[in-house]
């Protein structure tokens, strides 16, 4: 089971609580055995250090990058990862809408999506009310918004 998050560049530091739950009650009731952030905004950073954290108690758990735009340093994508994705096609998409394509291609990949959407009008807002849609339609992926 893969779970993908998904947030606003500056979600405040009082989310993590809640985020420490939501992983952890992925992991135990959910069986998500793969996690996969960005590395674009506070809510990705805070993503990817609760679940390096989760993994000490659950070893077998994986974290990925998702990376949207080519680079040549992949070695170097940082510690604690296990991985990195960069889907497929990507390299065909504009600078500019890298982040977006990124995002959508693994809400329509993931079975769990771990969200922090509170601005309205925004484009994580916008990705929500996208994987929502999706949920009605497949019964996936099955979204928790941290903002509620």
């Amino acid at each position: 089971m893969l779970c993908f998050f998904l947030g606003h560049r500056d979600a405040p530091d009082g989310v993590r609580p809640a985020l420490v739950q939501a992983v952890e009650r992925s992991i135990t009731q959910h069986g998500v055995t793969e996690f996969v952030v960005g590395h674009y905004g506070s809510f990705d950073r805070m993503a990817s250090s609760v679940v390096r954290a989760a993994k000490v108690v659950h070893p077998t758990i994986k974290l990925t990058l998702l990376l949207p735009y080519y680079t040549n340093h992949l070695a170097n994508v940082g510690e604690g990862y296990d991985g990195f994705f960069y889907p497929e096609g990507q390299e065909a998409i504009p600078k500019r809408a890298a982040i977006v394509r990124a995002n959508r291609y693994m809400i329509d990949h993931c079975d769990f999506l771990i969200m922090y959407a509170r601005h309205i009008g925004s484009n994580t807002r916008e990705f929500m009310d996208y994987a929502e849609r999706k949920f009605q339609r497949t019964g996936k992926p099955q979204i928790i918004n941290l903002a509620d």
